[in-house]
């Protein structure tokens, strides 16, 4: 790598982290190729990304950014996750942390808040906005549908009577 593409990769970094909601600090130490690909294929589905990093040129890269702190993590085999979605990079980062010990959560970001691991966890732990918004809804939508129900209760109770009275009838 020559001088011109670090300078574009430190560039690119230090956008990523000025423009990126959360971001998390992960050793990766002994993952296969496949449980990488694996990895960022789920990242991709939950909308965040999963890019190994040269830890030189990503503490350069986080220096002057709101990311800053994170640099006391960027010592051996280091990865990031980072997403606009506040939760999504850390569900997906500690989910598979949980089915795979070789990947290590080490830290994070959220928005100018720094995240211990713990705090990534927490985080984790959070609903999705997607979640937040169909819980919302349902609370929304539950009172229609008990006035759905009062209203047809009565209906049914007639035929229920109707219905007795013409089997009592019959008897």
């Amino acid at each position: 790598m020559d001088r011109a593409q670090k300078e574009e990769l430190v560039a690119e970094l230090k956008a990523t982290f000025n423009d990126t909601t959360s971001v998390v600090v992960t050793h990766y130490s002994g993952l296969s190729v496949a449980e990488m690909t694996d990895l960022r294929t789920r990242m991709r589905e939950a909308g965040a990304q999963f890019r190994v990093t040269k830890n030189r040129l990503t503490k350069l890269a986080l220096d002057g950014t709101k990311c800053d702190p994170l640099a006391q993590y960027f010592t051996g085999p280091t990865a990031i996750a980072y997403s606009d979605d506040p939760i999504a990079a850390a569900k997906v980062t500690v989910e598979f942390a949980k089915e795979n010990e070789k990947l290590i959560v080490l830290g994070g970001m959220m928005d100018e808040t720094e995240l211990d691991s713990a705090g990534v966890m927490a985080l984790a732990k959070m609903p999705s906005l997607d979640e937040l918004r169909g819980m919302i809804i349902g609370v929304i939508s539950a009172p229609a549908t008990k006035v759905a129900g009062v209203l047809q209760a009565p209906a049914g109770q007639v035929a229920r009577v109707i219905g007795a009275y013409g089997a009592s009838e019959a008897a």
